[in-house]
Parts: C-alpha cells; structure tokens; sequence
C-alpha cells in the first residue's frame, strides 16, 4: 500500500479534530466567561530511505532521505485572553479583570472558574448558577475579616452590632445679647445609645450667666435618674454642669480647653455610659457666640442601635459590605482569587469548571489587588472570547485541508487502481 494513503488519512482524522474544537469554540460563543480551544499540527513519523553521508575522497557529502507519514495533532490549547464585560445590574453577578479564577468547593474538592454568575442559596451561600459549588473567601467578624478561607455566606437577616455613644458634639452660635438666667437659656437634647443599642434622651442647657460666660447643665431627669447620678471626669456629681467662656473679640470659645465626659448608667440601660461632650473650643465650628440668634444644639453622636442587614455590595477587591437598617456599613466578607504558573495546564471539568492537572501548578489562593493586577466587577459577567470571525476563516481553513487530504487518498486510490489493471 502506499504511504500517501496513510497520510491523506491521518490529515483527514486531525483535520476533523480541528473541526470539532472549532465547532465547540462556535457553539460556546454565548457561554459566560467561556474560553476558546486552539488545535495546533505537528509532522508524523518520517521513514527514512538513505542516510546522510559525509564528504570523503574529493566528493561531496549526500543529505538523508526522508518520507514523511502524515501529521499529528500537537496541542489543543486553551486560549485565556480578556473577555468582554457586559453589566447586568445583579450585584451577585461578578466578572474578573486579568488573570485571575474564583475558587469553588463540592465538598473538600476545589474547582476553579471564570464564570461569575453567582447566586444565594437558602443557607445564605453565594454558590455557581450552573454548579452548585459554594464560592470561597474569607468572612469577617465584626467587620474585621478573618484569614481563613471557606464559605461566602450572607444569611437574611444578618445582624450588626450596636456601639454605645461615646461622643457627642455641640456646635452653633449663643447669641452674645440673650437674657441672662433662665429666660434666655437654650435647651438641646440628642439621643444617645447604650452598648446594647437602648435609646437614651441627653438634655443640655445653656444658659448665660454674664457677658461672655455661659453655663452648661446635663438633666439628669431626661435620663430618668436622680439629680446626682451623672458625673464628671473626676467622678463628681455634675448638677451645677460647668463654665463656657468665649472671647470677647473673636467670639471663640476658649473654656473648657480639654472636653467633659459625662457619665451615667441610664434608666433600663445595662451598664455605665461614658459619653464626651465635644463644644469645639477655638473653632468656627464649634460654640461661637456672636450677636444674633442663637443656634447652638448637638451636631452628632457616634452611637448607633443594633442593624439587620438590608443589601450589600462587592467592590473591585471583592470585598463584601453590608448595609444595615441602622445606617451602619460593615464589612462581611472577601472573595478570594486563585492564580496558577501555568493557567493553559488546567483541564476542562464542565460547567465552566477547571481543575488542577500536573503541569498547571498549585493554586495560590488570594485576593484581589493584593498579589497581583486582577480586580473584581460586581454587575457584570465576562462573555465568552470566541472570536466568530476568526473562527470562521479558521473553518476554512480546516475544510479546505480535508478536502486536500480527501483529494491525497482518492489519487492514491486510482494510482493503485492502475497497479491492479496492469494484470489485464
């Protein structure tokens, strides 16, 4: 038999297998963050029918001689470019810019993935659409995250801690021309919270005494306690309050230079409150007192009740942050990103899935902008990077070299044919 035969078949069988990784390039062109195969051809065997010899005896050396026996498929690679990002608006939905893959768990096994589109399950894990598989990270406890790497949940319901007041700040203007004692006397009250998030009324009046003197009294009944049960930073009992002194050209406040702390233990609330009274002395944005009508009131407090968790975002290092129903904001977790030496060595699980073979490395588990330049899109998914236009010149490419290699054996075949006539 002759060995173009054998040739024109073994182009025949590669060239189909270049057709089935462009067919399946072709059908994936919609396929979330799908990354495109590339089949590349190397000789086969060649037979060799002389060998070379050197130059002797004034004549010159002769080359081998060689007859090539067809081709071979050399590699099926996987080609990790950059797909395009399309928004969706899903904040579960995420897409990865650079090189990078979210890390999957079924069980004590770990998959590796491009496809973000994410979802919650009824445990509150954020887990693959087409898998299952529960998306890794780090979680935090209080807002402060954990080194550990293990589940993203995010259960309904999610509850954030409440913080005791322990600052509040008084600002605005007394105005230098009010009736001295009680006739002119501003009150203003601000509601301050106790570590386990009870609501407290602080009342505080001012009231000038003199010019440029004014004094400050903390009730103690808006608290519901008795008359003596607020103290100050020495532990005295606050009733008469204290002094504010302003100058008399500026219209700063110049005493107390360092602040009072105020504390109590509130009506119902469960232990001891220690609550800083900042008035902003030498600041425009403190107390001032200028001729025109007063203002002055508290400004802020830095305590809040305990929050149930309402919505939550990622950002671009893939950090998690809820958003509480008291205003609060706290961080709940981070995804984490693994990286590999060599990405094209991962095999192809399905699903989207990748999974460690021997020549891609181990994964070197991290998290965005840390190790390197991947960052994460939340509201978007990465598209599959199937390049139709390619694929298609590619598609003639290949049918064109099964019509050659078609075209070798069906000349082999009449080639032998005439051997087989030549016994008429």
């Amino acid at each position: 038999m002759m060995r173009s035969l054998f040739s024109g078949v073994a182009g025949l069988k590669n060239h189909q297998v270049r057709m089935d990784v462009i067919g399946n390039n072709i059908a994936n062109v919609n396929t979330v963050a799908f990354k495109s195969g590339r089949v590349t051809f190397k000789e086969g065997f060649a037979q060799l029918l002389q060998g070379a010899s050197r130059p002797q005896d004034g004549q010159g050396g002769t080359n081998a001689r060689q007859v090539g026996l067809g081709m071979q498929v050399a590699s099926v690679d996987t080609i990790f470019t950059q797909g395009n990002l399309e928004t969706t608006g899903v904040t579960t939905d995420l897409a990865i810019q650079g090189d990078a893959f979210f890390v999957v768990s079924r069980g004590d096994q770990d998959f590796y993935t491009r496809a973000g589109n994410f979802q919650l399950d009824a445990e509150g894990r954020l887990v693959s659409g087409t898998s299952g598989f529960r998306l890794q990270g780090r979680m935090a406890t209080n807002g402060v995250l954990s080194q550990t790497v293990g589940d993203i949940r995010i259960p309904a319901g999610l509850q954030a801690p409440a913080k005791a007041t322990t600052l509040a700040t008084i600002g605005g203007n007394l105005d230098a021309n009010a009736e001295l004692g009680a006739a002119g006397a501003i009150e203003t009250t601000v509601t301050v919270y106790d570590s386990q998030g009870g609501k407290h009324e602080l009342k505080v009046t001012l009231t000038r005494t003199d010019d440029n003197t004014w004094t400050w009294t903390a009730d103690p009944a808006a608290l519901g306690l008795p008359a003596n049960a607020i103290t100050d930073n020495d532990g005295d009992a606050i009733i008469g309050g204290g002094t504010l002194v302003f100058d008399a050209e500026t219209g700063l406040l110049t005493s107390p230079a360092t602040n009072p702390t105020l504390s109590f233990t509130p009506d119902g609330g469960t232990s001891q409150m220690n609550v800083e009274i900042d008035f902003g002395a030498g600041t425009l944005t403190g107390l001032t007192q200028f001729a025109g009508n007063s203002s002055a009131g508290f400004q802020e407090q830095d305590g809040y009740m305990a929050g149930t968790l309402e919505s939550f975002s990622v950002d671009r290092t893939g950090t998690i942050t809820g958003g509480f129903s008291n205003g609060n904001s706290l961080v709940i977790g981070q995804i984490a990103l693994a990286s590999f030496n060599n990405p094209e060595g991962l095999v192809r699980s399905g699903d989207n899935l990748y999974a460690i073979s021997p020549n891609s490395g181990e994964a070197q588990v991290g998290f965005a902008t840390e190790s390197g330049s991947a960052t994460i899109a939340s509201g978007a998914l990465e598209m599959s990077n199937v390049d139709l236009t390619q694929e298609f010149t590619n598609m003639i490419v290949a049918q064109r070299g099964f019509q050659a290699n078609g075209r070798v054996i069906t000349t082999t075949d009449e080639m032998l044919q005439e051997v087989v006539n030549l016994k008429r």
